[in-house]
C-alpha cells in the first residue's frame, strides 16, 4: 500500500471538482479591491464568504501601522516567544489585551489555532476530564486530542445535557473543563452561556469559551458573548483569534495570573515563531479601532438582518437565529456546488460547506456579513440567491 493510497477517495473527488468546473475549495482571488469586492478571472465579486466581520482589512491606520512596523523591524521574529521572537510591540499587545477584557493576563499566540490548541492541550493532560460541545471547532477537538484528556461530548447548545453528564462525574465536576464556543463558525448560532455559567456556579469546572467569532461583534465594547450575555465573571479563559474581526493573523487568550505559567509549558507556544511585526500593528490599531467605534457592529448587524429576513422571504432554509454568519441549507453535495458555481456567476461569492464540516451531515451555503457591506451589495446578494429560484 502506497504511503497515499488512503487519500485516493478524496484525490478523485477533488479531481472532479477541478475538471467539472470552478472548484471551491481553491479558488483563487486574482484580485482584492476592498473588504467587500474583489476579482475571480475577469469577474467582479462581492465577498460574502468571509470573517471579516467588521470589514477592517483594508482600514488605513491598519495598514499604515503594519507598514510601519515592517519597515523598522522586519518582515519577521524567525523565532519563537521563548527564543527571540518576543518584541517590545508583543508584550504592548498583550498588555492592551489585558485592559481591553479587563484581565490579568493575556497570551498572544501565532494563529487561532495554536491559541487553542497551546492552552487547551496543555490544561487537558491525561488526567483531566473535557465537556465539548459536539459542534466545537476542528482546533478544540485536536487540542484535547493532544493533550490526552478524557473527552466527553454533549449535544450541541443543549444545557440539560452538560448537567446530566457532569452529574454523572461526581466529584470530578469539580475539576473539570468545560469548552463552548460564542458563535458557532457554521450555523451562526450561539451558546447558552447564562445556564453553561449556572451549571458551573453549582457543580464546578472550569469554562473556556472560545469567542473567534464573536469577539468584535458581541457585546457593550465587543468582547463578545460572555459580555452580551452578562456571565464573564464565570468564564475562566477566553480564546480568541486575530484574523476574524481584527483583520489579521494571530491568537490570543486572556484569564487568571496563573495563566501565565503556560508560557513555560504550552508546547504550540514554546515551539511556534512569534506573529511578525506587521501583523501585531495591525491588531493594535484594529483593536483601538473596536474600542473606539460601536457604529461598526450597529453597521454589522443591521446587515446580518438585512440579509437573513431577505433570503428567508425567498423561501431559504437558514439558520436557527440572525448572525453576521448566514447558512443557507441545501440538499445534496450536488445541488450545493451547482448553486456555488450559479452564485460565483452572478458576482457573489460565499462558502460551500460540505460534511463533515458541516454539522449533522447537511450541506450549506454559508454567507457572512461585515460591516463594510453597503445596503445595496447585500441586496444583490439576495437578488443572486433570488435567481436560483428562477
Amino acid at each position: 500500500m502506497g504511503l497515499y493510497d488512503k487519500f485516493t477517495r478524496l484525490a478523485d473527488e477533488r479531481v472532479q471538482f477541478q475538471t467539472s468546473g470552478l472548484n471551491p475549495f481553491g479558488t483563487c482571488f486574482d484580485e482584492i479591491y476592498s473588504a467587500t469586492e474583489g476579482r475571480i478571472g475577469d469577474r467582479k465579486i462581492i465577498l460574502a464568504g468571509t470573517n471579516n466581520y467588521l470589514g477592517l482589512t483594508f482600514n488605513a491606520q491598519a495598514i499604515a501601522d503594519g507598514q510601519a512596523a515592517m519597515a523598522a523591524q522586519g518582515t519577521g521574529t524567525t523565532g519563537s516567544r521563548m527564543a527571540n521572537g518576543s518584541y517590545g510591540s508583543h508584550l504592548i499587545l498583550e498588555q492592551e489585551l489585558t485592559a481591553f477584557f479587563d484581565r490579568p493576563t493575556a497570551i498572544v499566540f501565532s494563529t487561532g489555532y495554536t491559541a487553542n490548541l497551546g492552552v487547551i492541550s496543555t490544561l487537558a493532560d491525561p488526567g483531566a476530564v473535557v465537556l465539548i460541545d459536539a459542534d466545537c471547532h476542528a482546533s478544540i477537538y485536536d487540542a484535547c486530542a493532544l493533550g490526552g484528556a478524557q473527552i466527553i461530548r454533549f449535544r450541541h447548545n443543549d444545557a440539560q445535557d452538560l448537567e446530566r453528564r457532569m452529574v454523572r462525574l461526581g466529584e470530578r465536576a469539580r475539576d473539570a473543563i468545560i469548552i463552548v464556543e460564542g458563535i458557532y463558525s457554521m450555523l451562526g448560532d450561539v451558546a447558552p452561556l447564562v445556564e453553561i455559567a449556572d451549571i458551573k456556579r453549582r457543580l464546578g469546572g472550569y469554562l473556556l469559551v472560545d469567542e473567534a467569532h464573536s469577539f468584535g461583534v458581541m457585546g457593550a465594547s465587543g468582547r463578545g458573548l460572555a459580555q452580551a450575555l452578562g456571565v464573564e465573571q464565570d468564564v475562566d479563559i477566553v480564546l480568541g483569534t486575530f484574523s476574524k474581526s481584527l483583520a489579521s493573523i494571530g491568537g490570543f487568550a486572556v484569564g487568571a495570573k496563573a495563566m501565565d505559567v503556560l508560557r513555560y509549558s504550552s508546547r504550540p507556544y514554546i515551539f511556534t515563531a512569534s506573529p511578525s511585526p506587521a501583523s501585531i500593528a495591525s491588531v493594535r490599531a484594529s483593536l483601538k479601532i473596536i474600542a473606539q467605534h460601536p457604529e461598526l457592529r450597529e453597521k454589522l448587524w443591521s446587515n446580518a438582518h438585512r440579509l437573513y429576513h431577505g433570503l428567508a422571504e425567498l423561501g431559504y432554509e437558514l439558520g436557527p437565529r440572525i448572525s453576521p454568519v448566514v447558512p443557507v441549507m441545501i440538499g445534496s453535495k450536488e445541488d450545493g456546488l451547482r448553486l456555488w458555481r450559479e452564485l460565483v456567476a452572478h458576482g457573489v461569492y460565499v462558502n460551500l460547506v460540505l460534511p463533515p464540516a458541516a454539522p449533522a451531515g447537511i450541506t450549506l451555503l454559508r454567507c457572512s456579513v461585515n460591516a463594510a457591506h453597503s445596503d445595496e451589495q447585500i441586496d444583490t446578494i439576495i437578488q443572486a440567491f433570488a435567481a436560483l429560484k428562477n
